[in-house]
């Protein structure tokens, strides 16, 4: 069953916060420059009623907030790691990843963009560029975070196991997909590749900011 969530309209034919997606859209139709936002708490809605709508511009709202003693069940990151992420126009759009020390957010690497990629994609090589990065320095223990389950999922199988279609426009982006996977076939690691918790940290220390 998926979760309710409650809309937020601060500049419509009505304002306030509603309980469903088809009362909120009533006020949203056809008005010039309306603002609005889902959220997956009623209580952040409604105080999110009272702050203003570029107080929420650009953030993810449609995560759960924890309590402290929820996120204490997550303990608190290895901040001596790496960490990768992905970030993509349009599935496909134009694609790019990076990575960054977790402790300083220092950029150790970044590639693209690259023309007609996926998110899930970027994770994936996002990774293999990590694991291969630590292997060539000898830092074999050096833990990996990766807030995608797909992409590690992927690392494990050792295949991109995307289902896009490759042509002329990213052949490149095929090229670099076949090479990671190769690697992952003829080299072994020990690094290990961690889950961020999202929802206990907050967004990864490579987001890209742009959700």
């Amino acid at each position: 069953m998926a979760k309710k969530k409650y809309y937020v309209v601060w500049k419509g034919k009505e304002t306030g916060v509603f309980t469903s997606w088809n009362a909120c859209k009533k006020q949203i139709d056809g008005f010039e420059g309306a603002q609005y936002k889902s959220f997956i708490d009623e209580n952040e809605a409604e105080l999110a009623f009272t702050k203003q709508f570029s107080d929420y511009r650009g953030k993810n709202t449609k995560k759960p907030i924890l309590s402290a003693a929820e996120k204490s069940k997550f303990g608190l990151p290895i901040l001596e790691s790496i960490s990768v992420d992905a970030a993509c126009s349009g599935n496909p759009g134009k694609m790019e990843y990076r990575g960054v020390l977790t402790h300083s957010k220092k950029e150790i690497f970044r590639k693209g963009p690259f023309k007609k990629g996926t998110n899930n994609i970027g994770e994936f090589l996002a990774l293999v560029h990590g694991i291969a990065l630590l292997k060539s320095k000898n830092m074999k223990n050096l833990p990996i975070y990766s807030d995608s389950k797909i992409a590690m999922g992927w690392i494990h199988k050792k295949r991109c196991n995307t289902k896009i279609t490759f042509n002329t426009e990213n052949k490149e982006l095929l090229a670099l997909i076949k090479r990671a996977e190769k690697w992952l076939q003829e080299n072994s690691f020990k690094n290990p590749i961690l889950k961020w918790e999202t929802k206990a940290w907050g967004e990864i220390p490579a987001d890209f900011g742009r959700k």
